[in-house]
């Protein structure tokens, strides 16, 4: 019997990075304070999840401003959809072997 979870990407495993990069798939770029109130998580829990989604090279960090007021952005990256688009093709297969 082939592994079920063996194409699933771990990086993925957390609802919160599963959230973001459902997000920003359908999006261009959505702003730090717009994700956290989708997802409704604090401003600790989100940045270190968005760390490790930059650190992996799946998202791309976008920091200017509006007026004097500081504006973080995110977009996916090209090897973030791919990732992405491969860890949810994982999940359907996994559950269609289900079956």
């Amino acid at each position: 019997m082939k592994n079920p979870i063996g194409n699933l990407n771990k990086i993925f495993d957390s609802r919160i990075r599963m959230g973001v990069m459902s997000i920003l798939i359908v999006n261009e770029e959505v702003s730090f304070n717009d994700l956290k109130q989708m997802l409704e998580v604090t401003d600790g829990n989100l940045a270190s999840h968005m760390v490790n989604l930059e650190e992996n090279g799946y998202i791309k960090v976008h920091k200017g401003f509006i007026g004097r007021k500081t504006n973080t952005t995110y977009s996916i990256t090209r090897a973030g959809e791919k990732a992405f688009k491969d860890h949810i093709e994982a999940l359907e297969n996994m559950i269609k072997g289900m079956k």
